[in-house]
């Protein structure tokens, strides 16, 4: 395989343009390789286009400006075709080995001598796929999972002709193609990913054949637990960290003779002290030097960042989390009565998260607005201008913000900020923020927004209506005689 400093091949060749196949042609083409597809679909240019532009979207979104020019893409009239000046070739055909061995036995025949050859297949084992080859050592099993354009995971499996050359040289195409190769260390129908999912898509039809639960439950199950976890720390580390400060050897000793209970259609193996002795020793060495405890913070803070990014997409656990944020809002909104309106109003509280500090080990520029933002936010619902009325309408919009940076706050530190009306009108509310380091009261920066209130269907300002309007009323009255602060009304000077 002729390859520059890159591992990248200069041409790859897809065969098969399917949901797998066009996935693999997008990544290919997105990491600026040329892409020849054969597929005798005559709908094929217009399917691949599709992927394609779904999967512009999710680069843009992950690798904003970081991608090559994107590589040509064309359309073969035949398999030899496609393969004849290939350095690469990824088979996504269908599942039957049969076919697979005739169809690989062609591509074998056609690509140049010095081609990798990689199958997707879920399954099906290589030894028996290279059968018909001439030079079956070129031949591995690449197998991605959908979409192919945004999940990492490849497996890498080879059969008993497969060369550590060649699944060497597939490995490096796939990291650099942005993937993480798994290598299968002894070929086994199904490889390992796709053993896992089968195990559990069993049990599922078991709980559904016998009348336990409905498929939407058993996702359920799924999303709103185990899966969100899964996401980033699989199951070993997991159970690692449900026992304790001792570990795996503690977990399989607590709830290794549940393994015994009638819990699954599935039988477990033995239990025996070797088998506990290996897991234990490789979870020892997954964790490395890792503290249960500095495992817990991370897997926290990667289960904030999964919960708060489908938060986003109001979707699955996100929309449970959403829900929740809208109740804790219109709680605190009924709680206006026990404020006391004629002092600055401590209404928001937080600490400064890790993903908050920057390059110089502090709070970041953007997470003072933010937190100023936050509070703002908090004030909003007390006078009942968010969830319903921001449904009906109505809102406030900042249209203008100076921010004082005053002082340094790392992460992990508890803040708060003290509100103060200085002014309001029909359309307007003029707030100030002061941020507050909770330990030692010192003033870390000041903030001074300036909000219009809108009727978001006409988008134009409005004067503000009903309880809302009469709150902040009642609002800009209690807190008319509190001082100016000092730097209200502040601008940048120079000199």
């Amino acid at each position: 395989m002729t390859l520059s400093s890159s591992p990248l091949p200069r041409q790859a060749a897809i065969i098969g343009g399917g949901v797998i196949g066009s996935g693999w042609a997008a990544r290919f083409l997105l990491n600026g390789v040329d892409v020849v597809v054969f597929d005798p679909d005559p709908e094929i240019a217009r399917k691949v286009g599709l992927v394609l532009a779904n999967a512009r979207r999710a680069a843009q979104a992950l690798t904003p400006g970081l991608l090559p020019p994107e590589g040509r893409l064309s359309f073969a009239e035949s398999l030899e075709a496609a393969v004849g000046a290939a350095d690469f070739i990824q088979e996504s055909l269908p599942e039957r080995e049969d076919f697979k061995i005739e169809m690989l036995a062609r591509i074998d025949a056609a690509a140049p001598a010095t081609a990798i050859i990689a199958s997707s297949t879920s399954g099906l084992l290589p030894t028996r796929l290279q059968s018909g080859m001439t030079r079956p050592q070129r031949l591995v099993v690449g197998h991605p999972f959908n979409p192919v354009y945004l999940l990492p995971l490849v497996e890498i499996c080879g059969g008993s002709a497969s060369s550590t050359e060649a699944m060497d040289q597939a490995d490096a195409v796939y990291r650099a193609l942005g993937m993480r190769p798994l290598r299968v260390r002894k070929e086994i129908d199904g490889f390992i990913a796709d053993r896992l999912l089968e195990a559990v898509w069993r049990e599922a039809l078991w709980l559904v054949t016998d009348g336990i639960a409905t498929t939407e439950e058993i996702d359920d199950a799924i999303r709103y637990g185990a899966g969100l976890r899964w996401s980033f720390m699989g199951t070993f580390l997991i159970y690692r960290l449900a026992g304790g400060e001792a570990g795996m050897r503690h977990f399989l000793a607590q709830f290794g003779p549940a393994l015994k209970l009638p819990w699954t259609k599935l039988e477990a193996p033995e239990l025996t002290d070797e088998l506990v002795e290996t897991l234990a020793a490789q979870s020892d060495s997954q964790a490395g030097d890792v503290s249960i405890r500095d495992l817990e913070v991370k897997r926290d803070d990667c289960l904030i960042a999964v919960l708060k990014a489908l938060r986003e997409q109001d979707f699955g656990a996100g929309a449970v989390l959403k829900a929740y944020g809208a109740q804790l809002s219109a709680d605190r909104a009924q709680l206006s009565e026990a404020v006391d309106l004629n002092q600055p109003l401590r209404l928001h509280q937080t600490t400064v998260l890790a993903e908050w500090i920057d390059y110089n080990g502090h709070m970041t520029e953007s997470r003072y607005l933010q937190v100023f933002g936050d509070a703002t936010d908090a004030l909003l619902a007390l006078i009942g201008a968010s969830g319903a009325y921001v449904e009906n309408g109505f809102s406030y919009y900042t249209v203008e913000t100076h921010i004082r940076h005053l002082d340094e706050v790392g992460q992990g530190e508890a803040l708060r900020v003290e509100t103060q009306v200085l002014g309001a009108d029909a359309k307007r509310l003029r707030l100030f923020h002061t941020l507050y380091r909770v330990r030692d009261q010192s003033v870390l920066a000041t903030g001074e927004h300036m909000l219009i209130h809108v009727d978001r269907k006409a988008h134009k300002a409005c004067p503000a209506v009903g309880e809302v309007a009469n709150a902040v009323a009642r609002l800009a009255r209690a807190q008319a005689h509190l001082p100016r602060p000092d730097a209200a009304g502040r601008s940048i000077q120079l000199g």
